[in-house]
């Protein structure tokens, strides 16, 4: 497919749309307090409903699932469809959760979750693990991003060769570097409004489009089950695929929503967001209303399913490229130009919040906790720029030099890893009664069983257990950890081990001034 004048013109159009808004990032909520790593990261925890939902979905919903959840659809059939249900579990969650958090980190200081943990359990080894397993966790993710961009414009012909097409890469990219580095995570908030409605416009024309050229939604379905039905119809899994859960299927499916929704909410860039949010009514409004964002994902999982009937071959192990096909072969060149750029731009947004995420918690929980304690506002904000870039640098570094299926591999074991901090972190929002050091233990005991069922099994999200039923590696993971906590907790009590303070149980509104660098414990 050869690139297109129009395409590449309306598609450079929306990327130079996105790096004017993020110039004026610094007007969003602009204050004259002195540098702090709250402002820089937080955005001062000033945004309301509409720039909370902008970027909490923005963050979200990345461009990569954009890509792979319709690719997965293209390639696996039903199964895929699980990324809907794991989209709205997420809202109850989110729900109740996150204002609680918000609240609890607004009281204490706190700018990471790995800061709650520091101060809930008194334990800086524990806040260190969550630190360290968010920090982890998110850097694949941050890769993905990058290669959700880069299959995108291939796909649609907009990715020169070689040389070039990297260096391309890189530019675009290095607007956000400079925009995120300069005001923090204003920057991605306000090209999050960008996205929002070019995201939204972009897949509602072209499901329009393709209902209207594939004669409605009964024959895209009745088109691509023949399809499926062909022989050598394999899914990438190596099985038959079909539109329909079979009831083998169904375990693995319901524990990947549950495990995958559980995981989610665990990650430093959602909770981020989440606490630049203005107060948790912010939250709870903003839960209540992210299931539109679910609503845009089933309409790309339907092209997914319309790549299917439309016969487009994308290439072997590139499943996520069918969609963008699609669009270049359905679309006027115009069209197809912003809907590449909608894509691209919602790429920059949840890249730039894990970078910011990243950053916080490399300064706040290992800078400052184990390197510099004593380390000034105007240092720690100076401090995480630096890694944000770095992180950035790493994040492309890590594209170039390896192969794709190398980030999609880690990414999937991520999600194992940062699903290990969840009884540390959510159950200890509600009690503490879970020794810190039974919880050290659990997540040790996850983290390895994870890894080595992932690892064992291909790299597969799902594992066999007894009988034959197959379930998410993550959420078996999970329930070794609990069950290690749990009777670690128990053994820990009988044997009079002592705790750690508990320094959330602080009044509320103490300055933070007062509190220890990073740690959230008051100065004595």
């Amino acid at each position: 497919m050869t690139t297109e004048g129009p395409m590449a013109a309306t598609f450079l159009a929306v990327i130079a749309g996105a790096s004017l808004l993020a110039v004026t990032a610094r007007r969003l909520h602009a204050n004259d307090a002195l540098p702090s790593l709250e402002g820089w990261a937080l955005a001062d925890r000033s945004l309301g409903t509409v720039w909370t939902w902008l970027l909490l979905g923005g963050t979200i919903f990345t461009a990569y699932t954009f890509t792979a959840v319709p690719g997965l659809v293209y390639g696996n059939g039903a199964p895929a469809f699980f990324a809907l249900p794991y989209t709205v579990i997420v809202c109850p969650l989110a729900f109740v959760l996150l204002p609680r958090m918000w609240t609890v980190a607004r009281d204490h200081g706190y700018v990471t979750a790995a800061d709650f943990v520091r101060g809930r359990y008194g334990s800086a080894p524990l806040a260190l693990m969550v630190a360290l397993t968010g920090i982890l966790a998110t850097m694949p993710y941050l890769a993905l991003q990058l290669l959700g961009i880069r299959a995108v414009l291939t796909a649609g012909g907009l990715y020169p060769k070689a040389v070039t097409g990297d260096l391309a890469m890189v530019v675009i990219f290095a607007g956000l570097a400079v925009a995120t580095y300069r005001h923090g995570l204003r920057a991605p908030t306000v090209i999050s409004a960008l996205k929002g409605v070019a995201v939204f416009c972009s897949v509602l024309a072209v499901s329009w489009l393709v209902l209207a050229r594939l004669g409605g939604p009964g024959a895209i379905f009745e088109a691509a089950s023949r399809r499926l039905a062909e022989p050598g119809g394999l899914g990438e899994s190596g099985v038959r695929a079909s539109l329909v859960l079979t009831p083998g299927q169904q375990p693995a499916f319901a524990t990947l929503a549950l495990g995958s929704a559980l995981a989610l909410v665990m990650y430093p860039h959602v909770l981020t967001a989440a606490f630049a949010a203005s107060g948790p009514q912010v939250l709870r409004r903003v839960a209540v209303a992210l299931p539109a964002w679910t609503a845009v994902l089933a309409l790309f999982g339907l092209l997914g399913i319309a790549a299917l009937a439309a016969g487009v071959r994308a290439p072997e192990g590139g499943a996520e490229a069918a969609v963008p096909i699609l669009v270049g072969r359905l679309m006027p060149g115009p069209l197809a130009g912003l809907v590449f750029g909608a894509i691209t731009v919602g790429a920059l947004v949840p890249a730039a919040v894990m970078s910011i995420a990243a950053a916080t918690s490399f300064v706040r929980n290992v800078y400052v906790e184990y390197f510099h304690p004593t380390a000034t506002p105007k240092r720690q904000v100076r401090i995480a720029k630096a890694v944000s870039l770095t992180a950035k640098a790493g994040a492309v570094a890590f594209v170039f030099g390896l192969r794709d299926q190398d980030a999609i591999n880690l990414q999937l074991l991520g999600g194992v890893w940062i699903l290990q901090i969840f009884p540390a972190v959510a159950i200890g929002l509600y009690t503490r009664w879970l020794h810190h050091r039974a919880l050290l233990a659990g997540w040790a005991a996850g983290m390895a069983a994870g890894t080595v069922m992932v690892v064992r099994e291909g790299f597969s999200p799902v594992v066999p257990v007894g009988g034959g039923v197959e379930i998410y590696a993550g959420l078996a993971a999970l329930l070794l950890n609990l069950a290690v906590a749990l009777a670690g907790t128990a053994l820990l009590e009988r044997t009079g081990t002592a705790r750690g303070t508990d320094s959330t149980a602080l009044p509320a509104g103490l300055p933070v001034r007062h509190r220890l660098p990073g740690t959230g414990a008051s100065n004595p």
